[in-house]
């Protein structure tokens, strides 16, 4: 066939290709039409032609699914109607892929006969349950007859392309192309009659390359019965045998078999959950869901599976049931091993004669704090709660009708043999009280309440259109129309109260993209397909009304099939390392404890025994253990979750911070959970949505390309004067000069000089605006330059030269943009037009030719009338009505559309677009047209070879240089204080860096260069990707020779785009000998194109021709036959609109952006440097995943893009050679690109499911298109599971990702133009993508490294204070006596040294916001656990064990056993010990550990250390003095208090521990040092602290401008006091000579901080000021 079914040639191919034509594989242009006409033809035998998509696309031909419980699936067939004899029905009884025996890839599939042999005895058994009976009678029966006489078989060959896994064939046979081969009597098959319009639908198929196969369907007689063993073997399915790489097939094998067990508990596991979970499997119908259209029924219907009423429309996306609330959260808080370890130590405690410190000391507190924490879980849960039932309350209009009275009925059957009701009414109804059964009725942009089958459309040929954005992501609208039975009984909303219809659907599914079922009108039964079918969420658009009715609600409705039902209890994974330390800890105590112990009982033998006053005082092992663990239990700190809730709560108050604030939508961050903020600063894997996430779901035409002159419409963008405070931005110094490239050696080393450093005299505090220039710039490409002219420069010139050669194309090519299409204008109130297009590309397309003075204001079926304004929208319009003879719909395998129109004149024309490597094919200069395109590629390739090659020596240059320097991170920052600190090479990290000196030489070898000037050059290497252009490439606007001095006046005319054009420089914006060659234009053209598509422009090529009359009256003929033809319509309509769309002239092409949001692209680069893989998961085509990777720079343009296609057959081998290549290093940038249907298959095989994932891990992206929300949900899972140490993030916005949110560690929801569904089950919810970066490596860095400290800190102070006490058992005979007095001891962790940790964990800021975001490679600590890990632990337990004996043989040596004691009592002793503790755990947490000092470091401080002394005073005062072990009583005033040397004991033994910690601090620093030790030098140079302020411009600018207003602002309310004060002086008082009053001027004028210069000014003023009478 000639048509659109070629594929492109190889030097068209790749994935260039793919994405400059992915905007006519989507599916944009997707006719509304339908079949009209009885189809008889009697065959026993036909050739079909293959489907060309994937199966998951929601309008391909295989558009019916299994059942969700039996995962077999059939071959496709498309619908047919019954609604004349004989009755024809659908057979599901045959499998597409085998049961016993499954093929592999590549291997050929039995033959026809082979099947028929094999299949006769096993076909009564192979129905699958839970699906409706459709069972294709194809033979003639007599009248009358009510048994079938012959029953059909389809029969799918190896060759046919494979679909859905989960697909049944049973629905889409006849839209396959089906062509008589061989004729039968007996044998009649009738196609189904579509209502309203005369134009056939077209089948869409897959994307570009797919292979032209045949697939015979043998339609058996009556009897016969072809088996299913062998059936469906195509090459594109993934069998279940052994993989093709067999090597690791068999180590996998060998692998599972010893896992055995681990697989058996697992299953164990599943099913005790299901138990718990109260999950029980639902048997499936025998039939599918019958369900009939009843309007005056009331009572619920009885689903046939459970024998109750069908589920509620109820739903809910709260983790908690009433039930199981409790049971649930009482796992998740003793799951933390502190909370079930003070659980035991209570269950002691309360054991009478075991505890020494109480009996409910432990258990009353732990209910306490388990108690707040389950509030708080509560209290969230219940705003979910809220949430939901906002949703539910929703209102939609359900009709109720009534049955008449007996004796209305008797009368209308005297009148009338039609079924009658009673009254009608369209009452408003909640949506948690809508049922299966009820008919709804949606109007234009309502949004469905539960899954609807279409029953009545008021839309434009019986179409209506929704969006289903919510539900895949998709942004084009899809067409939904009745079957034609139904069109015919219902032709008003009020026939659907009469009309008796049966509908059996499918039990629930998850399968977005297939449906089966039947519907029943009038004893005819037709087929049920997606095409029918509108799923809650779904949004009508473009449609005045549809009437529809509920066949699945509630939870049972597919977008809530794809939900997580059961969602888990999200922890934190920093409680994992805490509950492993808890466990030493425990060891610890425990080992303590016994040691003790056993060392009472040796002193008890030789000491105790001795003493005639300890005589009968002895205690058993078991009780005096049992007394030590839980004397030593709070080294284990009750208040530590509590407090760290507590700081957690903190933490999120300071998320909602004025950067993350979105004005346009008055939206700030919203964090809806605190416990899991620490998680945001480990965050390796970020899975995102696509639509409404990254894009902004707008469409706009940016470029085109007419007679080899590129165009740049800029004609929506706004001119942004964004202000910036000069010191954030400075000088970028010269551009760096395009060098052709030499070797990777000599790319490596910069040739641009780097920029000077900034000094600090040169900051100015004053806005300016930003420098004008392009409006546009390529977000995949930021650094290409754009030489495009304007659009309006081309529209003057036109107008100006309306006679030239050129003006006469552009008219041409703007008349293409203008008619072929499928939009219809709707005029408004306003004046203005609004369209309605099926697709937003179409949409962009009309507003442009509208923008450019070719204004669609009216459609109708044969007519097109455009206003069109050829001098300017000043001069008088002119109206032309274009009679549309023709249209040649679009469909994927097609890639294109044509529009066959009659001029005002009496010409016919015939546009076309579509697909570049398609309509290239049909160009009158093709061959040359071809090679063209492959010079162009041919540069292209060695261009982006040349850029990975670069990128691969920049890269192993880096590892080189970590290997040499001790194998550190990214930037090797090693070295001691002697070295210099320098940044190393231009491609490399920073070379044994030190803080100090900046002169010296440093030990990359290079001449020493200022300090600023390294870190300038460093930070401008990671910023700017490498784009390399050669020489060759550059020239590439040359064609010829006899070219260039036209061309290099274009050159010169393109040196910038601009608005306006003076007179003399329109003669030379085009070059007119050029637009007069054909070869030339072409060559440009096709360049044109390939820039477009490496800028992330989804490009259209543009052909014309003029017709004679008999040319089109004789294809008229013949395209007329092929539209009524009964027999395989779809193939012949295809071929005649191939037979005209050929020789056709050359327009132009067109480019549009999909528009993302502000700041993605910035966004993306920044996390891809903080080492996190960022992985795109979107419902949309594969083409136009592709083209938002390489708009949002996910895929750059020298990447190695491997794409996973089942269609191919070569997905193993495809996995193999990508994880080969990558472990080679022969590959720059890996990204993945897989469909939801290839994935679906890889999951069905183990070993290659493991092989994805290994590849998966390896690469740098992975993109997976066509993707379920289960899919989504799946793939973050498996990442979770298999990557360990790793943190999941997802971000969405639709109902859509909902899953995938909920199965990640963190999940962020974008409260965007899809609604608040995402949102409120997220864990934290934003406005926009680019706050993602703030969120993260600023606000979610410090929140971990505040934890860790907080957490670690905690662990040390315990240490510190409890093996004082263990080393104090040593003096007391290991008796258990505490050195410290009970309640002094009890509030130890409560009010002396909870303040210090709490404040650290909430203030700490280790580095500015402004470095954390220039210097993105920071952000690793998190992702490596560096902040908390047993290294870190086992440190701090170093200084605690220290330092606690330092404080204990200080205080011991200094004060205890000193000669001059006044007071040695143990209340003396343990006071000094106590004050030390607490002084030294204060100063080391606020002042030491605490980089960032504030007031509220000097005030925790004071309440810690002052309220410890005051506790003593309060104590003296108030102790009782008959206590026989602490004499406390008046002993701080008239004891140890007034002792000289109580005092200079605690600072001598303050100043030894502070001394010990800031010596090992400098050594550690010296020999160890950190990033964070070289970054906080580096800002304390403001120069360089300027410099990271400026490359964080973006992400702090709001905060900046915020506070420059309210800077501002202060200014101007200082100067109103002035004015005020001034404006009260009266005129008589003369000069201002009182003192008091120059005083108060002076005053009022100095207050305020930054006034600057205009405060000097402002007091000379007031100073010098005269009053006059003028006041």
């Amino acid at each position: 066939m000639s048509g659109g079914g070629e594929p492109p040639s190889p030097g068209n191919g790749g994935i260039r290709r793919r994405h400059s034509s992915h905007s006519y594989i989507d599916d944009e242009y997707q006719s509304a039409a339908v079949q009209t006409g009885d189809t008889v033809a009697s065959a026993t035998m036909y050739t079909m032609e293959p489907p060309r998509r994937s199966a998951t696309d929601p309008d391909a031909a295989p558009a019916s699914q299994s059942s969700a419980l039996d995962p077999t699936a059939r071959p496709s067939m498309s619908r047919m109607s019954t609604d004349a004899a004989p009755r024809v029905r659908f057979s599901t009884d045959i499998e597409r892929h085998p049961s016993a025996q499954k093929s592999r890839p590549g291997t050929a599939g039995a033959s026809i006969d082979e099947i028929a042999q094999a299949g006769r005895a096993s076909a009564a058994s192979r129905k699958r349950s839970g699906t409706p009976d459709l069972t294709v009678d194809t033979h003639a029966r007599p009248a009358g007859s009510s048994s079938a006489v012959g029953q059909s078989t389809i029969v799918s060959p190896p060759a046919l392309s494979p679909l859905s896994p989960r697909s049944s064939g049973s629905i889409a046979l006849f839209k396959r192309n089906i062509h008589d081969q061989t004729q039968s009597p007996g044998a009649s098959i009738e196609l189904e009659e579509r209502a309203g319009s005369s134009r056939h639908t077209l089948v869409e198929g897959d994307e570009a390359g797919e292979k032209d196969r045949d697939t015979v369907v043998a339609i058996s007689p009556a009897g016969v019965d072809y088996g299913s063993e062998h059936v469906g073997a195509p090459k594109g399915k993934l069998g279940k045998g052994p993989i093709a790489l067999r090597n690791y097939d068999t180590w996998l094998q060998a692998k599972e078999k010893k896992t055995g067990i681990v697989q058996k508990a697992r299953a164990f596991g599943v099913q005790a959950r299901k138990f718990l979970l109260r999950i029980k499997d639902i048997p499936p119908s025998k039939d599918g869901r019958h369900i009939d259209l009843d309007p005056t029924r009331k009572e619920r219907r009885i689903d046939e599976r459970t024998k109750q009423p069908y589920t509620s429309n109820w739903i809910r996306s709260t983790r908690y049931s009433a039930w199981n609330f409790f049971p649930r959260q009482l796992v998740a808080q003793f799951s933390k091993l502190a909370n079930f370890y003070f659980l035991c130590v209570s269950i002691l405690q309360m054991i009478p004669g075991l505890s020494t410190t109480g009996t409910y000391t432990t258990i009353v507190p732990l209910m306490f704090f388990v108690g707040l924490s389950i509030a708080k879980e509560g209290y969230d849960d219940l705003r979910r709660y809220r949430l939901d039932k906002a949703e539910n309350n929703r209102e939609a209009q359900v009709l109720h009708a009534y049955k008449p009275t007996p004796t209305s009925i008797s009368s209308d059957a005297e009148n009338s043999e039609s079924p009658s009701v009673g009254p009608l009414h369209w009452a408003a109804t909640k949506w948690q009280h809508i049922n299966v059964g009820d008919v709804i009725k949606l109007e234009r942009d309502d949004a469905a309440p539960a899954d609807l089958v279409l029953l009545h459309t008021t839309g434009e040929n019986g179409v209506a259109y929704v969006e289903t954005m919510a539900l895949d992501g998709e942004t084009n609208l899809k067409s939904k129309q009745t079957t034609a039975s139904l069109s015919k009984a219902i032709t008003k909303q009020e026939d659907v109260a009469t009309c008796n219809a049966e509908f059996v659907v499918e039990d629930p599914s998850l399968d977005l993209y297939n449906f089966e079922g039947r519907v029943t009108v009038a004893k005819k039964t037709a087929p049920l397909t997606v095409t029918e079918i509108i799923y809650r969420g779904s949004i009508l658009r473009n449609t005045p009304d549809v009437v529809g009715m509920v066949i699945y609600s509630g939870e049972e409705c597919r977008i809530r099939m794809n939900a997580n039902k059961n969602p888990r209890i999200k922890a934190p994974s920093l409680q994992f390392v805490v509950n492993r330390i808890v466990i030493v800890i425990v060891i610890f105590v425990l080992l303590l404890a016994i040691f003790n112990t056993v060392a009472y009982q040796i002193w008890s033998e030789r000491t105790e025994e001795q003493l005639w006053y300890l005589s009968n005082a002895s205690v058993a092992f078991f009780p005096n253990l049992t007394s030590f663990i839980i004397m030593f239990n709070t080294m284990i700190p009750l208040s530590l979750y509590v407090s760290l809730e507590i700081v957690k709560l903190a933490q999120m108050y300071f998320l909602n911070d004025i950067d993350m604030y979105d004005p346009v939508s008055d939206t700030p961050c919203e964090p809806r959970t605190s416990t899991i903020n620490e998680e945001l600063g480990q965050i390796s894997y970020i899975f995102s949505d696509k639509t409404g996430t990254l894009t902004d779901n707008s469409m706009k035409f940016r470029k085109m390309s007419i007679a080899g002159t590129a165009w740049l419409h800029d004609a929506d963008l706004q001119e942004t004067q964004k202000k910036q405070l000069l010191h954030k931005k400075r000088n970028k110094g010269k551009k760096p000069v395009r060098k052709s490239v030499r070797s990777a050696r000599d790319m490596i080393t910069p040739i641009e000089p780097t920029t000077p450093a900034l000094e600090a005299n040169d900051i100015q505090d004053i806005v300016e605006p930003e420098t004008p220039g392009t409006k546009w710039k390529s977000s995949a490409r930021p650094g290409k330059s754009q030489p495009e002219l304007l659009t309006v420069d081309l529209l003057r010139y036109i107008q100006r030269r309306p006679h030239t050669l050129f003006a006469k194309k552009a008219r041409v090519f703007l008349l293409s943009m203008a008619l072929c299409h499928t939009c219809l204008p709707e005029a408004r109130e306003d004046g203005t037009t609004h369209f309605m297009a099926s697709s937003p590309d179409e949409l962009a397309l009309v507003q442009a030719a509208q923008d450019m003075g070719f204004l669609l204001i009216n459609r109708d079926v044969h007519t097109i009338t455009l206003k069109i304004m050829p001098a300017g929208t000043d001069a008088e319009p002119m109206f032309e009505t274009y009679e549309v003879l023709d249209v040649i719909e679009f469909s994927s395998k097609r890639k294109r559309m044509s529009i066959v129109v009659r001029f005002p004149d009496g010409r016919i024309c015939i546009f076309c677009k579509g697909a570049d490597s398609i309509v290239m094919q049909r160009l009158k200069l093709s061959t040359l047209a071809n090679k063209k395109m492959v010079e162009i590629e041919r540069r292209a390739s060695k261009r982006k070879s040349l850029e990975a090659q670069y990128a691969i020596a920049r890269k192993s240059e880096q590892i080189e240089r970590k290997s040499s320097v001790g194998g550190r991170r990214s930037m090797t920052l090693a070295g001691a204080a002697r070295a210099s600190f320098t940044l190393g090479r231009a491609s490399t990290s920073f070379n044994r860096a030190s803080i100090g000196g900046l002169g010296r030489s440093s030990t990359g070898g290079r001449t020493p260069q200022p300090m600023r000037d390294e870190v300038d050059q460093w930070l401008r290497e990671r910023e700017r990707d490498y784009e390399i252009e050669s020489i060759e490439e550059t020239n590439a606007y040359s064609p010829r020779p006899s070219g260039l001095s036209g061309l290099n006046r274009y050159s010169v005319a393109l040196s910038e785009a601009r608005s306006s054009l003076q007179m003399e420089e329109m003669e030379g914006i085009v070059d007119e000998s050029l637009v007069a060659d054909e070869a030339a234009v072409i060559e440009r053209c096709f360049q044109h194109i390939n820039d477009f598509a490496t800028e992330g422009l989804r490009t259209l090529l543009y052909g014309y021709r003029f017709l004679d009359e008999d040319e089109y009256m004789t294809w008229k003929k013949g395209y007329l036959d092929a539209t009524t033809s009964l027999v395989d319509r779809q193939r012949l309509i295809e071929e005649a609109g191939d037979l005209i769309e050929q020789e056709l002239e050359l327009s132009g092409a067109t480019a549009i952006e999909d528009k993302l949001q502000q700041g993605v692209p910035e966004a993306i680069d920044k996390l891809r440097r903080a080492k996190i893989k960022m992985w795109m998961l979107t419902g949309d085509k594969r083409e136009t995943a592709i083209n938002i990777g390489h708009s949002c720079r996910l895929i750059k343009d020298y990447s190695s893009v491997t794409v996973l296609d089942h269609e191919t057959g070569e997905v193993e081998q495809s996995i193999g050679a990508a994880i080969l290549a990558i472990n080679r290093g022969t590959v720059a940038h890996s990204v993945i690109v897989v469909d939801g249907q290839t994935l679906a298959q890889i999951n069905e095989v183990e070993p290659l499911k493991v092989l994805f994932y290994d590849l998966a891990i390896l690469a740098d992206s992975v993109i997976c298109c066509r993707a379920s929300p289960s899919q989504k949900a799946g793939l973050v899972k498996n990442i979770r599971k298999r990557v360990k140490k790793s943190i999941t993030l997802a971000i969405g916005d639709g109902a859509n990702d909902i899953a995938m949110i909920q199965e990640a560690h963190v999940g962020i929801g974008i409260t965007g133009k899809e609604g608040l569904q995402a949102a409120r089950t997220s864990d934290y919810s934003i406005a926009q993508f680019r706050f993602l970066t703030k969120l993260l490596l600023v606000h979610g860095r410090w929140n971990y490294i505040r934890t860790c400290k907080y957490t670690v800190g905690t662990f040390w102070k315990e240490m510190l204070f409890y093996l004082t006490q263990a080393l104090f058992q040593r003096s007391v005979g290991y008796t258990g006596t505490s050195l410290y007095e009970s309640w002094s001891l009890s509030m130890f962790n409560t009010l002396f040294t909870s303040l210090p940790v709490i404040f650290m964990g909430i203030f700490e800021k280790d580095l500015a916001a402004s470095t954390l975001l220039a210097v993105p490679e920071l952000y690793t600590k998190g992702q490596q656990n560096g902040g908390f890990n047993f290294k870190v632990y086992l440190g701090w337990m170093f200084m605690a064990s220290s330092e606690a004996m330092i404080v204990y043989f200080c205080m011991l040596g200094l004060y205890g056993q000193a000669l001059f004691t006044e007071d040695n009592s143990i209340f003396a002793l343990g006071t000094l010990t106590f004050t030390s503790c607490v002084i030294l755990i204060s100063t080391k947490m606020q002042l030491i550990e605490m980089h960032s000092k504030s007031l509220l470091a000097a005030l925790s401080l004071f309440l810690s250390i002052g309220g410890w002394f005051l506790w003593n005073i309060i104590l003296s005062t108030t102790y009782k003095p008959t206590s026989k072990i602490y004499y406390v009583r008046n002993t701080f005033f008239a004891s140890f208090g007034r002792s000289l040397g109580w005092w200079l004991a605690l600072i001598l033994i303050l100043s030894s521990a502070v001394v010990f910690e800031l010596g090992v601090a400098s050594l550690r620093a010296s020999f160890f040092t950190t990033e964070e030790d070289v970054f906080v030098a580096l800002e304390k140079d403001e120069c360089v602290k300027r410099r990271f302020e400026e490359a964080a411009a973006g992400e702090l600018q709001a905060g900046w401008e915020e506070r420059w207003d309210g800077k501002n602002k202060k200014k101007r309310e200082q100067e109103e006091k002035v004015k005020k004060v001034l404006f009260i002086v009266k005129p008589s008082s003369g000069n201002l000579r009182t003192p008091r009053l120059r005083r108060e001027l002076s005053t009022e004028t100095r207050r305020g901080p930054g006034l600057g210069k205009s405060e000097s000014q402002t007091r000379v003023q007031v100073s010098g000021f005269q009053p006059s009478s003028r006041m």
